[in-house]
This record gives structure tokens, sequence and C-alpha cells, in this order.
């Protein structure tokens, strides 16, 4: 991802104990945020989604993940859709936070979504990956109130503090 707020705040939380996990390392398909995760000395690994196929971008990524002892796989705004192949490998143990009060705005964009519906409320959903996009069993989900003067663009500044809210509350439950 090239968004910070939700792995800052895991990582902060991890920092101070409050998380109730260890950070074993970062895959980025941005390098974006490398030095931040690597100020909390967690290692860092970029595997572009660029120039290869998708076989290739997932096994390059599960060769990462076989060095460490996981008990869970957090996609904190990674932003790509993972195949049933890398989804088989890891069921019930890949956990999304995804933007929207789900079954509402699923996929790309839900703010836009949101926004273009006029709905008042929006919301974040923490849930297990399934093969099926942004429809796995729900860990976590809550909302917050926004009104007529909000646009798309401050919808998702609004969304960014309780997508972090969400997830955090999702890893003290799993």
């Amino acid at each position: 991802t090239k968004e910070f707020h939700c792995l800052a705040d895991i990582l902060v939380r991890a920092h101070f104990k409050t998380l109730g996990a260890t950070v074993k390392c970062v895959i980025g398909n941005h390098e974006t945020l490398k030095e931040f995760a690597e100020k909390f000395d967690v290692p860092f690994f970029y595997v572009s989604h660029e120039d290869k196929s998708k076989a290739d971008f997932e096994n390059e990524i599960t060769r990462v993940l076989s060095n460490y002892q996981l008990d869970y796989i957090v996609l904190a705004k990674f932003m790509r859709i993972l195949s049933p192949e890398f989804n088989k490998q890891f069921t019930h143990k890949i956990i999304n936070i995804h933007h929207s009060f789900l079954p509402a705005f699923v996929g790309a964009s839900p703010y836009k979504q949101a926004f273009e519906r006029g709905v008042k409320i929006i919301g974040a959903t923490a849930h297990f990956v399934t093969d099926n996009l942004d429809e796995g069993p729900i860990i976590s989900q809550q909302t917050i109130h926004v009104n007529h003067n909000y646009d798309a663009k401050q919808m998702a500044v609004a969304g960014r503090e309780i997508e972090k809210a969400v997830l955090s509350k999702a890893l003290e439950q799993v």
C-alpha cells in the first residue's frame, strides 16, 4: 500500500504492546512505507506487482511468508485481489480491512460509491478473505455519520479513522 494509516496504527500498537500480537514483517507492493516499517525494526519486503504475472507476484509473497511462523496475514490497505490458489494456502488466516460497511459498496472506490448514493453513514469492515470479493466472514464493523457537506474525498478522510479502529478491534478478536 501507499496508505500509511492502518500500518502505522498496527506498528504503534505493536510497539507499545497494546496490539496483542507481534508484527513479523511487512510486505509492500510499493516501497512507500519501507522506511516507516524499519523505524520499528520490522523487516520490510518489497514485492512489485508490476511486470510479472499474478502467480509470480503471489509466489514471491509466499516465499517471504514461508520464512515466518504466522497466525494471520493482515491486508492493511493492500488493495490487490488475491487468487483462489493463494487464498487456499491461508484459509481463514488472511484478514482484510475494507473501507465500507459491508455488504454495501463492495470492491473499489466505496467512498465514491457512497457519495454517489447519497448515504449519510459510512463504515469499515474487517473480514476474512475468501474467493468472493469482500464477502468473507466478518470479524468487526463500525460506522460513523457524515452529512450532505461531505464529498467523496472528505468521506475517505473521515473513514481512515474508522478503518484503523475496526482493524485493531478485529486483531484483538482473533
